[in-house]
C-alpha cells in the first residue's frame, strides 16, 4: 500500500491531500497519515505543497522503473482491452492501447521484461474476449481527434449528420463529450437552446472544429447524463418496476440493471427490480433476453413499447 500511495503522489501533478490519500487507499484518515509518513521515509524527494486550507504531497519526476514495473496480470488486462476493441470493430481505440502497451514495455528493464514474457504469453493464450452480437461501433481516429480537440479548446463542432430516411443536415453544436457502447455517440448541446442531444459517430461526416468559443452548460455532467437512460436514447425518465420469476432471481440479483436500481426479495422467491430511467425501447429489447422470467409491473409506456416490439416480430414471422 505504501508503494501504491507513492504511485498516486507521482501520478498527480498537484499532489494528494490526506483525504484524497484515504479515499485512494480506502482507509481512514489516521491510517492515511501513517501511510504518508512511511512514504516520506522511503522517498525523500516528496514535496509538501501548501494549498490553503489544506496541504498536498507529490513526487515530482516520477518513480524508478523498478518501483513502476507492471505485473503480468496488469499487462494482460491491457492486452485484452486492446484485443477487445479490435474484435468489436474499434481499430482506433485498439491502436491507442497497443501503442501504450509498447511504450510501457519499452520503459521496462530488459531483465523484468524477459522474466514476465513467458507468463504473459501463457495468460494471453488462456484468456480471450467473447464478442457479443450487435452493431459494430465506428470510431474513426480522425473524427475522434477532431472532437477531442474541440472539447479541449472549447470550440464549436461543425459536421454533417445523416439519419436513415432523412436528409443530411449541417450541424454546429457545442461538444460535451463522447459515449462509447454498442454504438458510439457524440454528446453535444444546441448552441441556442442548450438542449443536450446525441449523434452517432458513424453518421457524422466532414467533422471539424469551428471558430469561436463553445462551452458546455455549467451544470452539465456527462456521467449523470449517461446514467439517466437504460441505454443511449434519452427521453422522459420513468419509474421502472420489473418482477423476475424465482428461477431467474439469483441471476437478477447479480445483474447490473441501472445505477439507481434497488432489488426487493419477494415471499415466493421472485425479486422486484426498481430503477428510474429513460430509454424504454432499449429496455424492451433487453427484456426479450429474459423471456417469461420478466414481468413488467410499470410503467405503462414500457408495456406499450414491448407490445409494439412483439407485434412487429409477429408480423416479420408471418412474412417469412
Amino acid at each position: 500500500m505504501v508503494i501504491d500511495l507513492a504511485r498516486g503522489m507521482a501520478a498527480s501533478a498537484e499532489g494528494l491531500t490526506l483525504n484524497e490519500m484515504a479515499a485512494q487507499l480506502n482507509v481512514g484518515r489516521r491510517t492515511a497519515e501513517r501511510m504518508r509518513d512511511a512514504v516520506l521515509m522511503l522517498f525523500p524527494q516528496v514535496e509538501e505543497v501548501s494549498d490553503p486550507p489544506t496541504k498536498r504531497w507529490r513526487i515530482r519526476g516520477g518513480l524508478s522503473a523498478f518501483e513502476q514495473a507492471p505485473t503480468a496480470t496488469e499487462m494482460l488486462e491491457l492486452t485484452k482491452a486492446a484485443a477487445g476493441h479490435r474484435a468489436a470493430g474499434e481499430p482506433a481505440r485498439a491502436a491507442a492501447l497497443e501503442s501504450l502497451e509498447r511504450k510501457v514495455k519499452a520503459a521496462m528493464r530488459s531483465t523484468t521484461l524477459n522474466r514476465m514474457a513467458p507468463d504473459l504469453e501463457a495468460l494471453v493464450r488462456a484468456e480471450t474476449i467473447a464478442v457479443q452480437a450487435g452493431p459494430r461501433p465506428s470510431a474513426d481516429e480522425t473524427v475522434l481527434a477532431e472532437i477531442r480537440g474541440a472539447v479541449l479548446a472549447e470550440r464549436p463542432l461543425n459536421f454533417i449528420y445523416a439519419r436513415p430516411g432523412a436528409e443530411a443536415r449541417t450541424r454546429t453544436m457545442t461538444p460535451c463529450g463522447l459515449m462509447f457502447g454498442r454504438a458510439n455517440y457524440l454528446v453535444a448541446a444546441d448552441r441556442e437552446s442548450g438542449r443536450i442531444q446525441t449523434f452517432r459517430l458513424d453518421r457524422m461526416s466532414a467533422v471539424e472544429a469551428g471558430e469561436g468559443t463553445a462551452r458546455p452548460p455549467e451544470d452539465f455532467d456527462l456521467g449523470a447524463f449517461a446514467s439517466q437512460s437504460f441505454g443511449i436514447y434519452q427521453d422522459e425518465i420513468e419509474e421502472v418496476a420489473l418482477r423476475i420469476a424465482p428461477e431467474g432471481a439469483d441471476e437478477a440479483r447479480g445483474w447490473r440493471w441501472h445505477p439507481t436500481q434497488t432489488i426487493e426479495d419477494q415471499a415466493d422467491g421472485s425479486v422486484v427490480v426498481r430503477f428510474r430511467a429513460s430509454g424504454m425501447r432499449e429496455l424492451a429489447w433487453h427484456l426479450f433476453t429474459w423471456g417469461e422470467q420478466a414481468t413488467i409491473l410499470g410503467p405503462d409506456r414500457l408495456k406499450a413499447v414491448m407490445a409494439e416490439a412483439l407485434a412487429a416480430a409477429g408480423r416479420a414471422l408471418e412474412r417469412a
